[in-house]
């Protein structure tokens, strides 16, 4: 049977019957408003939905109907800039449609239909293709090309290819007749759909060998990320982390940034919605928003559609890197997103795991920083692209044994451990140096040393020694004073002062210390440390 009926309802888990010819993870459409649901549980005769809306008003016995498709992400032209919810609804469709308090059952449509775009042919009529390769492009925003690719799952020979010209994305540009294999015959249009759930393929995947640069002080030199790493940044409430996540958007050096507001508060993504059409790429010099996706799952919009929007994010994220883009994903928090799984679970009646968590919290972490990584693309072209995950962690109380946090750290190979003493302080970005880590420095070894400065590394121990030596020296002073300590160790508590205050410390809100470019890091933290070294010599 197609359609089914509503036996049970607590809260976003809806238990539906009479519906035989259900699959795992299928999307159904819920209750006599049609809302969106995704079966996650079949016992029996019973199926257990994780409904994506508010159900308020749903009750036993309205209708649950099958949409035979499973819950994907709409691919193509029109992505850039855009603002969307956990399941990939624009919100400005759904305001416009709605208004200010959204309803129930809204239906949009993830890109628009109706606008054309300029495409530009690259294949030819005959030429044997398979899933990545390139058929054309489209100038998506003054400075970013969107590459219009065979979608993974297609092969053959094209047998059709539509001329340079305007087109919108449910329009035919190319025919691909797979003669003799499953597919057959093809018609591929601009835009795709992708499950979220599954990971878009590759043809390999290999070691990060590149820093995705920053801009930020105390993380290109100290704990630098390589592109197609993963990193997470835990921190107690009101320590920067929104802050943290802001700058990297802001400033790294990757081509297309996604930002996933997962179970934040409304104000901090009202901030980034004004905020980020407002500042210019240093790179081009147009809005950041035009090469920013956003996904935005506010702590007020149902709980189930948070745990589907770190998915959403990342198949988007994939889709960019599969056209040889550098990518960054931001997910702020990742915390939210496993109180959204332990809810889910706890309505599930499953065998809670430490503090109330699904026994497969682990796993789910895993698997989703796993789809991060520096990779040989899809296609003829040898293109490779770079997927860089960077989630924020907020443990309650600043506790970092908590379970979340935990298990982020078994995955992510960067930490920058917020300190709240140092917020408190006023020491921003409040990055603890004694506690943070990268195990990137190998791999990013000679590409620092390239492009920051001969000797880079070295500073960089050293200066850390110093630093490390300070925290040591700290209990001596506090007991009987500065003036009791040798000249030498009287010098580096000076030394490590200014790399506290004039090199770790950076102004977010400053125009001229919010980005330094790792040639300038590499020059000051040189004057710093060469410093230090001719005055030991005269002590």
């Amino acid at each position: 049977m197609k359609q089914g009926r509503i036996k049970k309802v607590t809260g976003p888990l809806v238990v539906a019957e009479n519906i035989s010819e259900v699959k795992m993870y299928e999307v159904v459409r819920v209750g006599n408003e049609k809302i969106i649901g995704e079966v996650i549980k079949i016992v029996n005769e019973d199926v257990y939905i994780q409904v994506y809306e508010d159900t308020a008003g749903v009750g036993p016995g309205e209708p649950v109907e099958l949409t035979g498709e499973s819950l994907s992400v709409e691919l193509g032209p029109g992505l850039i800039a855009n603002i969307y919810d956990g399941i990939q609804r624009p919100l400005k469709d759904l305001v416009e449609k709605s208004g200010a308090f959204i309803g129930r059952g809204i239906d949009c449509r993830a890109l628009a239909s109706e606008k054309k775009w300029h495409f530009k042919p690259s294949g030819k009529n005959g030429e044997e293709v398979s899933g990545g390769d390139i058929l054309g492009e489209v100038q998506e925003k003054e400075f970013f090309v969107h590459k219009i690719m065979v979608p993974p799952t297609i092969n053959g020979k094209i047998d059709f290819i539509a001329e340079e010209g305007d087109y919108t994305i449910d329009e035919i540009i190319a025919k691909i007749d797979g003669s003799g294999l499953p597919a057959g015959r093809q018609e591929i249009k601009m835009a795709q759909k992708w499950p979220i759930r599954e990971p878009r393929p590759t043809k390999k995947k290999m070691i990060p060998n590149t820093a995705l640069i920053t801009g930020q002080r105390v993380i290109d030199t100290f704990f630098p990320i390589a592109k197609g790493g993963t990193g997470s940044v835990p921190g107690p409430f009101g320590s920067g982390k929104t802050v943290v996540q802001h700058q990297f958007a802001k400033w790294s050096d990757a081509d297309v940034i996604i930002f996933i507001g997962c179970g934040e508060r409304g104000n901090e993504m009202t901030d980034l919605l004004n905020e980020f059409p407002e500042i210019n790429d240093p790179k081009t010099g147009r809005p950041l928003m035009e090469r920013t996706v956003l996904v935005a799952n506010t702590s007020n919009m149902p709980v189930a559609a948070r745990e589907a929007s770190v998915y959403t994010g990342i198949t988007i994220a994939e889709y960019f890197r599969d056209m040889g883009y550098s990518v960054a994903l931001l997910a702020d928090s990742t915390s939210r997103w496993a109180e959204a799984l332990r809810e889910i679970s706890g309505r599930l009646e499953e065998m809670p795991g430490d503090e109330g968590y699904p026994a497969y919290l682990g796993s789910r972490t895993a698997a989703f920083y796993e789809r991060a990584g520096y990779f040989k693309c899809l296609g003829k072209d040898d293109r490779e692209g770079y997927l860089t995950v960077v989630g924020a962690v907020s443990p309650p109380g600043g506790d970092l044994s908590e379970p979340v946090t935990q298990n982020t750290l078994r995955v992510t190979k960067v930490f920058w451990a917020l300190d709240s003493a140092l917020a408190y302080k006023r020491h921003f970005p409040a990055i603890n140096w004694l506690n943070s880590y990268s195990l990137y420095d190998s791999d990013i070894k000679e590409f620092l040393e390239e492009k920051g400065g001969k000797g880079f590394n070295d500073l960089r121990v050293k200066a850390m020694k110093i630093l490390q030596k300070e925290a040591a020296l700290e209990e001596i002073v506090r007991l009987v004073g500065v003036d009791s300590l040798s000249p030498k160790d009287q010098l580096l508590l000076k030394t490590a002062k200014s790399i506290r205050e004039d090199f770790l410390h950076q102004n977010a809100f400053d125009e001229e210390d919010s980005y330094t470019s790792l040639e300038k890091q590499y020059l000051m933290i040189k004057e710093i440390i060469d410093n230090h070294e001719n005055y030991a010599k005269n002590i």
